[in-house]
């Protein structure tokens, strides 16, 4: 039986990374897919854990050689998916989450159309700003780039699945698990999983 893939776009500073890492600690049967990129490494950030971080030109040659399922520029840093390393993890069993922005969620969509795909929103724009000058890591140019940014990710929200607003980290989790949760619960998935089970209970008496 294969796994999900879940993507989940938010713009920056909606509280997506926080989300996800959440999730993960709740849930131990989703991975999160790490990302290649050529952006260099925040404060903290390790190599192989929170991305696989590349130069230019080896990023370009990988995509050249067909290695991501998915690839954009974003901020003028170039970031990527191993299409190997998923299909692989689905193919396994294994809950797959993707963290990318809406235009690798497109492409993801073109290739996996029974993906799920969720957005995430903050509750204000005023949030949304106080948020990215909180996190201390990016100068007014980036922050105002940041902000201007907003518009044009929110304008594909209509091309989502789910969509939560991230006010309280704690009810966002609850909400984005339940969206995890009807996942595994669909139809599909479980005859595939307890077919035993169900041919057991069709068997005459």
């Amino acid at each position: 039986m294969s796994g999900n893939l879940f993507i989940i776009s938010a713009p920056s500073g909606a509280g997506k990374t926080s989300l996800v890492r959440a999730l993960l600690n709740f849930d131990t049967h989703i991975d999160l897919s790490v990302s290649y990129t050529t952006r260099d490494p925040r404060a903290g950030e390790l190599d192989g854990k929170d991305y696989h971080f590349v130069s230019r030109e080896t990023f370009l040659a990988m995509a050249k050689r067909g290695e991501f399922l998915e690839s954009a520029e974003v901020y003028g840093n170039l970031y990527g998916t191993s299409q190997t390393w998923i299909s692989r993890e689905i193919a396994k069993g294994r809950d797959i989450l993707l963290e990318i922005d809406w235009q690798g969620a497109a492409q993801i969509r073109r290739l996996f159309p029974e993906c799920i795909s969720i957005f995430i929103l903050p509750p204000s724009r005023e949030a949304l700003e106080q948020r990215l000058k909180g996190r201390g890591k990016d100068n007014d140019t980036v922050i105002a780039n940041r902000m201007a940014a907003v518009r044009d990710d929110v304008a594909h929200i209509a091309e989502f699945n789910y969509v939560i607003i991230n006010d309280s980290l704690n009810d966002a989790l609850h909400e984005l698990n339940a969206v995890v949760l009807s996942a595994r619960l669909r139809c599909t998935r479980q005859l595939s999983r307890h077919q035993a089970l169900i041919n057991q209970l069709q068997k005459p008496e």
